[in-house]
């Protein structure tokens, strides 16, 4: 019987935290040397497997002539780090505890950087600041790892390592980390089979392990079938980002840079798949180095909120059978002023294709909910070309504790069947959804369900004011009266209110208007 892989994720992260507690570090001075050696121990066992395949083949074509000797050039062949011998983890881990090893192993870090050049300077080398006895218990208790685990091991021990160091940093872990059901969620709506992806906010790079993963679970190779292409403001994000590529047996070309007034990989038209979760409500953008920037073809927004830059950015990079999957704020699908007038051109080219609202509580540093934004360049010549559907996933969850919610397995593949069967696609059932679709959708055909998703035209959203805001459309399920919950009529009492707020907001706007234009005609 397997070994459950997440029973031996948590057991590794309560030893880690363990000795962060009792170690004067504090959790953003911890993670990334962490990390670091998770992504060695990884390295040195994909390094280990490489070089016995490269002895035995060798022993095979043995000749009476000597074997030329293994280079570091035999390994990269096969896509494998070369690690020297004074980096290997059994070597670090064998050293005498009077060695100093923090400076070991950052003599380490600097030789696999000098022997794979596409590694310079993204290793971490803080490891001096650590002491010793707490940098022991770390090497023994990765070398622990068994080598003979079924699937991405380290690729999910590193991911679970990253969701809980977010978490712990607060504000800051949301701006390198988006929670894995998200990501799914986002990843299975926008079907990444292959193509080019570009995430201009990549944080750590999971939407590109989750791309990589979605073109695996349908029996491709993601190396061969997706190219991957992130940008992101903070050197050290770069960093963890490149380490979680490496450590997922995967390459792209990441770059520091800050997105609003740098297009890096000059996305304009680009790309096949564009996918983020960029930072909500950033205001003090410089605008006038925008004007001439061709990635806003809508022009930015005259309020000092930079959401609109970013759907802009997204839609812009897209070419013309691109998709896009992106996380946003609520508010910015109903904003007012020249963010409607922004909305309504994108919502009349056509490209606004499903809109799935969210419930609170998924993110680790806010408890707002939020609203997936989903374009698709290429319907235009489809039946959906004026037609948006909008998904009201806020009932669609499960509680991991009293602070937070993630969607499982199931509830994902549900979610993204619905889109499924609005683009006239067969749904899938390997994660076990077959009940809700039975429950939903029993003819195996999409409709509308009150409360969970419908299908809008153009005409039906311009006449709610060119709102995106799945809460307008979808209405609320209808309950029989012996049903009733007092918790549960309370939650559709609030979200009645989320959708007739932005409404008194905008009858307020159209009252101080008229107020204004008369007071000018008195004077």
């Amino acid at each position: 019987m397997p070994t459950n892989n997440t029973e031996i994720e948590k057991r590794l992260w309560g030893a880690a935290d363990e000795l962060r507690a009792n170690s004067r570090l504090r959790s953003s001075e911890y993670s990334a040397p962490v990390l670091g050696l998770i992504f060695l121990r990884y390295a040195d066992h994909k390094f280990a497997h490489a070089e016995r395949e490269i002895k035995a083949k060798q022993a095979t074509t043995a000749t009476d002539r000597r074997h030329r000797p293994i280079t570091r050039d035999d390994y990269h062949a096969r896509g494998v780090l070369f690690i020297p011998e004074a980096a290997r983890f059994e070597h670090l881990v064998q050293l005498p505890e009077g060695e100093n090893i923090g400076r070991a192993i950052n003599d380490a870090m600097k030789a696999i950087e000098a022997d794979n050049p596409d590694l310079r300077g993204i290793l971490p080398k803080t490891y001096n600041r650590m002491d010793n006895a707490t940098l022991v218990s770390l090497l023994r208790m990765f070398s622990s790892i068994r080598m003979d685990l079924e699937g991405d091991v380290f690729g999910k021990i590193y991911e679970y390592f990253l969701g809980k160091f977010a978490m712990g940093e607060g504000q800051r872990g949301g701006e390198f980390f988006t929670p894995t059901s998200i990501v799914k969620l986002i990843v299975e709506i926008i079907e990444p089979y292959h193509g080019r992806i570009l995430d201009p906010a990549c944080g750590s790079g999971g939407m590109f392990v989750q791309s990589a993963r979605f073109v695996q679970r349908h029996q491709q190779n993601p190396s061969a079938e997706i190219s991957i292409y992130g940008q992101e403001r903070v050197a050290g994000t770069v960093r963890l980002c490149n380490m979680n590529l490496a450590v997922h047996g995967l390459e792209g070309d990441i770059r520091q840079g800050n997105t609003y007034y740098e297009d890096i990989h000059r996305s304009l038209g680009k790309f096949d798949f564009v996918m983020a979760n960029p930072p909500f409500n950033v205001n003090r953008v410089d605008k006038d180095r925008l004007k001439d920037d061709p990635r806003f073809p809508f022009k930015p927004p005259r309020a000092d909120n930079a959401n609109y830059l970013w759907i802009q950015i997204f839609y812009s990079a897209l070419n013309g059978t691109g998709r896009a999957g992106f996380v946003m704020a609520n508010s910015a699908a109903d904003a007012r002023g020249s963010e409607l007038e922004i909305r309504k051109k994108l919502i009349q080219s056509g490209a606004v294709d499903v809109m799935v609202a969210v419930a609170s509580n998924f993110f680790y540093t806010v408890t707002l909910p939020c609203t997936l934004w989903f374009l698709d360049r290429g319907k235009s010549g489809t039946d959906r070309h004026d037609r948006v559907l909008f998904l009201d996933g806020r009932h669609t969850f499960t509680q991991v504790d009293r602070a937070h919610r993630e969607f499982t397995p199931a509830q994902i593949e549900f979610l993204a069947n619905i889109v499924r069967l609005y683009r006239g696609r067969e749904p899938e059932t390997t994660q076990g959804s077959a009940d809700l679709m039975a429950e939903h959708f029993p003819d195996g055909v999409y409709q509308d369900v009150p409360g969970l998703c419908k299908v809008a035209t153009l005409e039906e959203i311009e006449a709610q004011g060119w709102s995106l805001n799945p809460g307008r459309y979808v209405g609320v399920a209808e309950r029989e009266e012996e049903d009733f919950d007092f918790a549960e009529r309370l939650q559709e009492l609030h979200e009645g209110m989320e959708v007739l707020n932005p409404e008194a907001h905008e009858l307020e706007e159209r009252i101080a208007e008229n107020v204004a234009q008369l007071l000018d005609s008195l004077r």
